[in-house]
């Protein structure tokens, strides 16, 4: 089993990697909305160091859901999802494997500038390695949770739209439990409640994803 989805990681990675933009755009967009920040609301740095969790993982969100369309929908449109179904590939191995790009290609870029951006917010050290942690373990969740949503609008009209408004509520509880994580370590208190409930996400989303998602493959293409 872990052969055919080592040889379906290398097939995302090999096309992503042909269109650069496809990982570039999400960590710019990461970048540049993080760093906008301190120049629109204050360059107080103690106010900056209050504020960084929920800047920075709400830019990491918003830079993940950027990415699903290249990896999904690009290869929907040419029939490359089709063809995987049709050689007996299966739907789950289809979504884990290109849920493990999607991490690799989009989520580590964003795990290693994040130490970057707590400098430039004013974090002690600890948060900062929280925020690694946190995005470390969150953000595999966001691209599994994103591959369900992005799965069902395949091949719709105004698909991005429905993406949003279906994922974006599933992603909130990573959202709150990653920053929560970050401020407490900012905070000089235990966060080791919230990583423990981000990693039981993770274990949940990795568990149910695949398959949800492989089901609302089947319905996009029939």
């Amino acid at each position: 089993m872990s052969q055919p989805i080592g040889l379906l990681i290398r097939r995302e990675l090999a096309v992503v990697i042909k269109s650069r933009s496809e990982f570039i755009y999400p960590l710019a967009f990461f970048v540049i909305v993080t760093s906008l920040f301190p120049l629109a609301v204050t360059p107080d740095p103690v106010q900056l160091a209050f504020i960084a969790p929920g800047v920075i993982w709400v830019a990491a969100l918003l830079s993940i859901l950027m990415s699903f369309n290249g990896f999904y929908q690009q290869d929907y449109d040419e029939g490359g999802l089709e063809q995987l179904l049709i050689s007996g590939v299966s739907g789950t191995n289809i979504v884990l494997s290109k849920s493990i790009a999607n991490w690799i290609v989009t989520g580590l870029p964003l795990i290693l500038i994040a130490p970057v951006l707590g400098v430039l917010f004013n974090m002690n050290p600890t948060a900062n390695l929280v925020t690694m942690l946190s995005l470390l373990i969150g953000i595999p969740s966001l691209c599994l949770i994103g591959s369900i949503g992005m799965c069902l609008t395949l091949g719709l009209r105004n698909g991005g739209v429905l993406l949003t408004l279906l994922v974006l509520p599933l992603f909130i509880p990573v959202l709150i439990f990653g920053a929560s994580a970050v401020q407490a370590a900012s905070t000089g208190l235990n966060f080791s409640g919230q990583l423990a409930i981000l990693l039981a996400l993770l274990i949940f989303s990795l568990l149910l994803a695949p398959f949800a998602g492989a089901a609302a493959i089947k319905v996009s293409i029939e």
